[in-house]
């Protein structure tokens, strides 16, 4: 917020709410993102705490409607509201902070001291994550500061996503002349939380769709190799009566063998790899045995039907020229 719509905030919110297309619209003093690891503060003190104690609090300084606005829940009391004049001294505190300043099952109406000011708890707010699932949720509290507020936060509908940022450009050129319409989604900022994540992802697939093929290329060539130096003893089962099947059957043992070998070394190096990346999340999976299991049935499958193809090849060679050619 800039300009005209910084003057008059609350009549700026007002007028975008009514655009077709915006569900909810609020304010916050962030200018990157609600969400992050940005603002954060020791300064804050209550009753029964240690003066010893240096405890990072994470806070956030909203505008009224956006605890509405962000679908969070309240566990206890309630959210800041316009009905009341005397919020301005209020303070919303997540689950975690409550538990980190032991103040569980009294914390309504506690006060809070922070930059100088006192502060009565008004809510507590459900946990909810404000940064990536690498880290615990941190201790987190909310107050109402209007002067500070610069940053629109609107909730809109995505079935009409074009004509509603339309609009919005339209009303936002009427009402702040001279100051252009800048806006991004929140969900970017989610998706920025997970880049390494996100690129290591996208290399894997890569990598590992061109280790199969290399890794196929070398079992055809293998299987062709190995049906070439057989072809006298696939041409002599063949006339005393083995059948095709019998003879894809012997071809494909050998390499099944193989293959098996290499499953089972593998799983426990993928299992202490698997492992040891997700104990970098405070919030992951369990690792189940189906996992493994399921990923060493698709690569036995794959090398059946990449050594199937050229055993199946082999077991349908008349074995008169089998045996001719030797």
């Amino acid at each position: 917020m800039e300009g005209k719509a910084k003057a008059h905030r609350e009549t700026f919110l007002s007028e975008l709410s009514k655009i077709p297309g915006v569900i909810n619209a609020s304010s916050t003093a962030n200018i990157h993102s609600f969400f992050g690891a940005h603002s954060s503060t020791w300064g804050v003190s209550w009753p029964g705490k240690d003066p010893e104690s240096n405890v990072t609090m994470h806070y956030r300084i909203v505008d009224y409607n956006m605890i509405e606005l962000l679908g969070m829940e309240m566990k206890e009391g309630r959210a800041f509201s316009k009905n009341y004049e005397s919020d301005h001294s209020k303070i919303i505190l997540n689950e975690t902070a409550i538990k980190t300043m032991d103040l569980e099952g009294d914390a309504m109406g506690t006060k809070i001291d922070f930059m100088g000011r006192k502060f009565e708890i008004a809510g507590v707010v459900k946990d909810f994550h404000f940064e990536s699932l690498h880290g615990e949720i941190k201790p987190l509290f909310m107050i109402l500061f209007p002067d500070l507020l610069n940053t629109v936060l609107l909730k809109v509908r995505n079935d009409r996503l074009t004509e509603t940022l339309n609009s919005l450009a339209e009303f936002n050129r009427k009402f702040n002349p001279g100051f252009p319409l800048a806006y991004k989604f929140l969900d970017d900022d989610f998706q920025k939380l997970y880049t390494s994540e996100q690129t290591v992802s996208l290399l894997s697939r890569y990598f590992a769709g061109l280790t199969v093929i290399i890794s196929c290329l070398g079992l055809f060539g293998l299987a062709a190799f190995t049906a070439e130096r057989r072809t006298k003893e696939i041409g002599i089962r063949k006339i005393l009566g083995s059948s095709e099947f019998g003879i894809i059957r012997l071809l494909l043992q050998d390499f099944t063998q193989i293959v098996l070998v290499a499953i089972l070394i593998s799983f426990p190096i993928s299992y202490l790899v698997s492992k040891s990346w997700l104990e970098s999340f405070a919030y992951k999976i369990e690792l189940e045995w189906w996992f493994f299991a399921g990923a060493g049935t698709i690569a036995l499958l794959v090398a059946w039907i990449t050594v199937g193809f050229r055993a199946l090849k082999a077991a349908r060679v008349n074995p008169t020229l089998c045996l001719k050619k030797e």
